[in-house]
């Protein structure tokens, strides 16, 4: 099987119906599966996808145990020799999933590939960062990105330094957004799983470090584009996830540097 793409859920029906009808029309050539895997949901998606979706494999939790540990249940789980993470909240756009298959069948040097994010206005959004420092990089890119939804003036700003480049060509980066990453199936074998530790926030960032250290090349592929909405799930409570966001901030850390204390 060529591919297994792999989406976590949590009170987004509507929208998870909407991302596998777009899974479903634009993945045609590729031999593929879908797995989703609910955490514990109240608004019916999982009875949604077992009515209308009865191909898609799903795992419907009895708690929710996060995006990484989501996301481990479903590659534990997948059969294809890629995996493609995806966001509920987001809508494939024509041949992108083939052109992420093809891009690393192509540059097996490549470990990990993801796309241009687009808003439902078509503005581009934030797609690929350098690695968080403590410094004044990490508050503009990382924290302040995260209000990057509610406050259109610093998407303008974001958008305008990250992605000045238009369309642009591949290029490599440091880390993509987990909201759409592909990657082959090896590097999940030679460096592991997603740290669970990280609720939310900065799991990617941790994987496509651990990606690098063991010597993947990972790639931003402008000319496949998915419409992410962004924070549909993490906007239902708002306090909870900024206290996520910090931990998986601190763990992040603390993971490079052995002078944090533990917590």
């Amino acid at each position: 099987m060529d591919l297994s793409v792999c989406i976590v859920s949590w009170n987004t029906q509507e929208l998870l119906r909407q991302c596998l009808l777009s899974v479903h029309s634009c993945a045609r050539g590729v031999d593929f599966e879908v797995l989703v895997v609910d955490n514990a949901s109240a608004d019916g998606s999982p009875e949604m996808v077992r009515r209308d979706f009865p191909a898609v494999r799903l795992f419907a939790n009895e708690l929710n145990a996060g995006f990484a540990a989501g996301c481990n249940l479903a590659i534990r789980n997948s059969k294809g020799r890629h995996i493609l993470l995806l966001n509920s909240d987001t809508i494939m756009m024509p041949r992108t999933i083939g052109a992420m298959t093809k891009f690393l069948d192509e540059h097996t040097e490549t470990g990990v590939v993801g796309c241009k994010l687009l808003n439902p206005d078509g503005t581009v959004q934030v797609s690929y960062r350098t690695f968080p420092t403590l410094t004044w990089d990490y508050l503009c890119r990382i924290l302040l990105s995260k209000a990057y939804h509610h406050i259109r003036p610093l998407r303008g700003v974001l958008d305008t330094l990250v992605h000045a480049d238009g369309a642009g060509s591949p290029r490599s980066v440091d880390w993509v957004s987990g909201a759409c990453l592909m990657t082959r199936r090896e590097v999940f074998d030679s460096i592991g799983l997603l740290d669970e530790r990280f609720f939310m926030f900065c799991e990617e960032i941790d994987w496509c470090y651990r990606a690098k250290q063991a010597g993947w090349d990972i790639r931003y592929l402008p000319s496949a584009r998915i419409i992410h909405y962004g924070g549909e799930s993490s906007k239902q409570q708002r306090l909870k996830t900024y206290w996520a966001l910090m931990k998986s901030t601190y763990h992040y850390f603390r993971k490079l540097r052995t002078d944090c204390p533990a917590v």
